[in-house]
């Protein structure tokens, strides 16, 4: 079995610890405990109440598989109890790998495990992390990152999506996905904090040089990106490219490149202030009119329905 250990410094952001608890608990081949930081058999949250069930951090030992770090204020209040970040770097010490959910980062970085490696946290504590920690190479945007064997995650339900990346790390993506559809969570949420999640098409896809060839489309989606120019850059043949394509997504290659174009377009409408023209040229499409009707055909509305879907303040006006 594999042992998850959760902790944090108290009082902790409930979902922080729970998320987690919840994605591992779900696959099989792990045992999730609750470590407290005070001695005590509880875990105390942000919100008033305490997880039950915790035992003190320095009472869990021997090996540990993954050692996650729940944020809150806790870890925000800027003051570090030397004895819990002692007891941190020895659990980290006996890991296979380290942790940590939002802000739980500035309680890694007070241990010092940090220093030369970069890491992220929630948006609104970027620039201070990295002031407070200027060994520590702070990098804003990602949902979740990977230096070494630690791991980082941004916002709060970041977490989660940090959660499912270790388990398809170690039980496959069959499971992994599983437990998406089960959540009802995206697989790999795409862009970064600023963005919400919109790449369906990515979640079933199993090949690793479909989901490269993703990467390499979200960067080129204003050149013509026709079967053939696709198919060579992952060094397949028109036609493979093509069966490879629908057995993967379950569209032909032109349907694929309009949905990663749509919903790239999605996540702008989300979080830019363009106009719908500058949207559409940045994604690739013709004209706006182009892309308004590739929105209707691959999600049923338009851009400005889309929109007002979202409370946009802005009309996109179609």
């Amino acid at each position: 079995m594999r042992r998850i250990v959760i902790t944090g410094a108290a009082p902790v952001q409930v979902l922080d610890v729970t998320g987690p608890l919840e994605v591992f608990s779900s696959a099989p081949g792990y045992t999730v405990e609750l470590g407290s930081p005070d001695g005590s058999s509880v875990l105390e949250t942000h919100r008033g109440f305490a997880l039950t069930g915790a035992k003190p951090l320095q009472e869990i030992e021997g090996p540990i598989d993954t050692l996650v770090i729940a944020g809150g204020p806790g870890a925000e209040s800027g003051i570090y109890d030397d004895i819990f970040l002692e007891r941190i770097r020895d659990a980290a010490s006996r890991s296979r790998r380290v942790a940590t959910i939002c802000t739980g980062a500035f309680t890694l970085c007070a241990t010092g495990l940090l220093d030369g490696r970069q890491a992220v946290t929630h948006w609104n504590f970027c620039d201070r992390l990295a002031r407070e920690f200027p060994a520590v190479q702070v990098r804003p945007d990602p949902i979740f990152l990977k230096d070494g064997s630690i791991y980082t995650s941004a916002g709060i339900t970041a977490g989660m999506d940090l959660s499912l990346a270790l388990v398809e790390e170690d039980c496959g993506h069959a499971t992994a996905l599983e437990i998406a559809r089960h959540l009802v969570m995206f697989l790999v949420r795409p862009g970064g904090q600023s963005q919400y999640s919109h790449m369906l098409s990515r979640q079933a896809i199993t090949s690793q040089p479909l989901r490269e060839l993703q990467v390499w489309m979200l960067e080129h989606l204003r050149d013509h990106l026709t079967v053939e120019r696709l198919a060579e850059r992952i060094g397949m043949s028109a036609r493979h490219f093509t069966r490879v394509c629908l057995r993967e997504t379950r569209m032909n290659p032109g349907q694929f490149v309009d949905r990663m174009r749509v919903e790239a377009a999605q996540q702008q409408i989300d979080s830019s202030s363009l106009g719908l023209k500058e949207i559409a040229d940045a994604c690739g499409f013709a004209t706006a009119d182009t892309m308004r009707r590739t929105f209707l055909r691959v999600i049923g509305i338009s851009p400005s329905v889309y929109a007002n879907r979202f409370n946009r303040s802005r009309n996109l006006g179609d």
